[in-house]
């Protein structure tokens, strides 16, 4: 049965993931080390001045931006920069961003001005002049000089996502053009020429021919994929976990194939006031995901998990959370040729600011990237995760299903 895409709109419980504090950036009550609003006003007083006319011009890295208010009729637009940067293909590539600080992040999104325009999701297939254009932008595997004028100056504010990296200011798209051809790698040409490829084989194929995850993302949300006739926008909070799952299910099956391991091995990292401890032990597939906002005096680790066929129903509790979590995983025992079962333990600290659900992705990747901690039991095992979590490891323990069979 080949994978089917699916799209997840972002819950309630998401949602207030990205409120940032009431304060506003008064007297930093949320006691986060920087304030996003601070930090936005900071970034967006360098901007004012690129931003006085209804017109600029910049560098896409490329990216475009697709929302979900008023679906079917979406805003959809390019994010490009009001100033000439050497290489801003570095403010759309989460996967680069792990080391970097808050202040880096902020100023990398908030220094991109993203143009909007309403467009109907059906349109995608049989695109109008500008449509084409914010296609052409998303092919492109390199930063593509892009001019776009507005209807009116470009608003300084800024819109935080639970899934996406927050963008910056914005406007209402009158026309926009590309200054040079862009950079289409062959790959990616031959699945959209491929009006008959449905969406979830061409981004297989993308996958396989190692185009980068954050592009394939956007070539989903723009609606370069799929059966002419079937092509449709896809908002780009719903994209990200939409591709997060495709891949990762269409992995689990093969891996499924494979042998176990035959070790306890335990793998982290610390990034962005999140830290992630991943225990992968001897099993067929079984993955559990807990998240933990240690935001409160009493937190209450939020849980979902899955047995060896995966999960048919949305992951709610952990949402966003649990798909970019699982992918890494499931490709690092794609690339080891084994099978295991799967636990990550992921705490957020009080310092935390909304970034969106990449930050579980890339930690996770950067952890597996790093020589494991090996055990023969998972006594020593789970002893070795409870000194590197600051929640007692009682608490994640009575939170676990998968354990449970375990013991």
């Amino acid at each position: 049965m080949p994978v089917q895409a699916r799209l997840f709109r972002v819950t309630t419980n998401e949602q207030r993931r990205s409120l940032c504090s009431v304060c506003q950036g008064h007297r930093r009550l949320c006691g986060k080390s920087i304030c996003p609003i601070l930090a936005k006003a900071e970034a967006l007083m360098k901007l004012e001045k690129n931003l006085s006319k209804e017109k600029v011009f910049g560098s896409s890295p490329p990216a475009v931006f697709v929302g979900s208010w008023n679906y079917p009729k979406v805003l959809a637009g390019p994010l490009v920069p009001p100033v000439l940067v050497e290489d801003t293909s570095v403010m759309d590539l989460p996967e680069l961003w792990v080391d970097k600080s808050f202040s880096e992040i902020l100023r990398y999104r908030f220094s991109l001005v993203r143009g909007k325009r309403f467009t109907d999701v059906r349109s995608a297939g049989n695109p109008s002049r500008i449509l084409s254009t914010f296609q052409e932008i998303v092919m492109a595997s390199k930063p593509t000089d892009t001019e776009m004028w507005f209807n009116k100056k470009p608003k300084l504010s800024v819109v935080f996502s639970p899934r996406e990296p927050p963008s910056g200011p914005s406007a209402s798209i009158k026309r926009a053009v590309l200054a040079e051809n862009p950079n289409v790698p062959k790959s990616v040409d031959y699945v959209v020429s491929d009006t008959d490829l449905k969406a979830e084989k061409g981004i297989l194929r993308l996958y396989s021919s190692k185009v980068n995850q954050r592009q394939i993302t956007r070539m989903f949300s723009i609606g370069l994929l799929g059966a002419k006739r079937q092509r449709r926008l896809v908002p780009t909070e719903w994209s990200v976990t939409a591709i997060d799952d495709i891949l990762g299910r269409a992995i689990h099956k093969e891996i499924l194939n494979y042998p176990w391991i035959n070790e306890f091995m335990i793998f982290g990292h610390k990034a962005l006031a999140n830290n992630i401890q991943i225990l992968l032990f001897p099993s067929s597939w079984i993955f559990e995901a807990q998240e933990a906002w240690l935001t409160s005096a009493n937190p209450v680790p939020a849980v979902n998990y899955e047995h060896v066929h995966g999960r048919r129903s949305y992951a709610s509790d952990l949402a966003g959370a649990y798909y970019a979590a699982r992918l890494p995983i499931l490709e690092y025992l794609k690339q080891m040729r084994r099978q295991a079962g799967a636990l990550v333990l992921m705490e957020v600290y009080p310092e935390w600011i909304p970034l969106g659900v990449w930050r579980f992705r890339e930690i996770c990747r950067e952890a597996l990237r790093r020589q494991p901690v090996m055990f023969n039991t998972l006594e020593e095992a789970l002893d070795e995760m409870g000194k590197r979590l600051r929640l007692p490891l009682a608490r994640w323990l009575e939170r676990s299903e998968i354990l449970r069979w375990l013991k």
